[in-house]
């Protein structure tokens, strides 16, 4: 292969931390730009139902957030190949521009097709960025420092979920639902400016002939139209909705493996276990958290806020989590705390569970969700620090993309099949439902625990 070299920026080996002031404009404005995307994804869903009843567009309320998530998958695998060929600033700033182009227009949007059309976009926006910002401290961050940002990361996703749907609900409530989409452009502009000195020093990089649109973009295609299917189809019923998962199903299931690293399946050592581990994670802790809520308040009596109050405890425990994980000079290996994290999610999730049972007392329910915040703090960022690990320079695109599509994809799908049981099972017996609705993420969180080992490689 025929490689066009110019200079190479190779990450600082200075002492200083990420927030040193050779990295605190990049670290600052890469940290600002992940909150602002988790604050969006969270804020839409809390004002979605007021926008669809303003825009009378209540039949496209489920593609307004299948719609992003299928672009997102297109966009991730764009990222990573662009990545590897011309280096992350072009596929970041282009994700930058994609995501504020789209929350305009869906800001400003007369009616509920122009709104899906920029959610569409801002989805692609978001899956370029947040991989070409894996990349970017792949290759601007020394390894010693890449915990303590991808910590940072971690902070940036659970934060917005602490404030980000009071703050959109009282947006809507008392001011515009616009407002949730056409704020965020004004804090993500200057937040994308204080990083271009940072990202001049890895403007320059090895740039290597190739498609941008090659096969694995159509894989992609293919198989973000099975996520849409899955998240379109959840939320239908009867004959459709079981047409649609099981398209959208054979669709993930046909074409997403071909975007994961050979032996993702099958837990292969190094790169596949940890790709296949950071799907196991997030289906299983997502998995089960979407169900929590409605059985606290359903079958136990809480009211909604009391209710979130259990998710709000697993988010600090989950900061927490991500903050031990960036210390330095930590004393047990990155596959003892995969394990342990992986056996702390199941330990949660079932305790959690266990709250079905009226003699048991939610206190047990709220501490046991605890520990899936901890489990989660722990291997989120663990999987992002191994992931450019075992990746060369010219691997660290088309690996972060495997990382995050390994997420979403497994997230759909689970949460499409654990809607669909669900909702059959439910109304002839709520505690078989709800049994299933936990004991499938339960079962994934127990496979994951093995699979930690697995990403050691010796």
């Amino acid at each position: 292969m025929v490689v066009v070299m110019t200079t190479v920026a190779e990450p600082t080996v200075e002492t200083g931390g990420v927030l040193s002031p050779q990295y605190r404009a990049l670290t600052i404005g890469m940290v600002a730009l992940i909150t602002l995307v988790a604050f969006e994804s969270l804020a839409v869903a809390t004002a979605m139902p007021t926008v669809a009843q303003a825009l009378d567009g209540l039949n496209l309320y489920a593609l307004a957030f299948g719609g992003p998530l299928a672009s997102g998958v297109v966009a991730m695998v764009v990222s990573g190949t662009w990545s590897d060929l011309k280096g992350p600033t072009r596929p970041l700033w282009h994700g930058t521009a994609w995501f504020l182009a789209g929350l305009l227009i869906a800001g400003l949007a007369p009616s509920m097709e122009i709104l899906v059309a920029g959610r569409i976009i801002q989805g692609f926006g978001s899956g370029l960025l947040t991989v070409a910002l894996y990349v970017v401290v792949g290759q601007l961050y020394p390894a010693r420092l890449r915990p303590r940002i991808f910590a940072a990361f971690a902070t940036g996703w659970v934060v917005p979920s602490l404030v980000g749907p009071a703050i959109a609900g009282l947006i809507v409530e008392h001011s515009s639902w616009r407002l949730v989409f056409l704020a965020v452009p004004a804090i993500a502009i200057p937040a994308a400016l204080v990083m271009r000195p940072g990202l001049a020093r890895g403007s320059a990089s090895d740039v290597r002939p190739g498609k941008l649109w090659d096969k694995r973009a159509l894989w992609a295609v293919a198989a973000a139209v099975g996520v849409g299917l899955l998240h379109y189809g959840g939320q239908q019923r009867g004959v459709v909705q079981n047409v649609l998962l099981v398209i959208g199903l054979a669709g993930v299931i046909a074409f997403g493996p071909r975007l994961l690293p050979s032996g993702t399946f099958a837990f292969g050592r190094g790169l596949p276990s940890v790709i296949a581990l950071r799907g196991l994670v997030a289906a299983s802790g997502f998995g089960a958290e979407v169900f929590l809520p409605l059985m606290l308040t359903r079958e136990r009596g809480l009211s909604p806020a009391l209710a979130g109050l259990v998710l709000t405890v697993s988010a600090l425990s989950w900061s927490a989590a991500s903050w031990y994980r960036g210390r330095p000079n930590q004393r047990f290996s990155h596959a003892v705390f995969l394990q342990v994290g992986m056996l702390a999610i199941l330990v949660g999730i079932v305790t959690a569970a266990l709250t079905l049972n009226p003699d048991v007392p939610v206190l047990v329910g709220i501490l046991g969700w605890s520990l899936t915040g901890l489990g989660m703090g722990t291997v989120f960022p663990t999987l992002s620090v191994l992931v450019l690990e075992y990746s060369e320079r010219d691997e660290q695109g088309a690996n972060s993309s495997a990382l995050q599509l390994s997420d979403s994809l497994s997230t759909a799908t689970i949460l499409a099949i654990g809607g669909s049981l669900f909702a059959a099972m439910e109304p002839h017996s709520a505690v078989l439902a709800y049994l299933v609705a936990f004991g499938l993420p339960a079962f994934l969180a127990l496979l994951g625990v093995p699979a930690g080992r697995r990403t050691a490689t010796a």
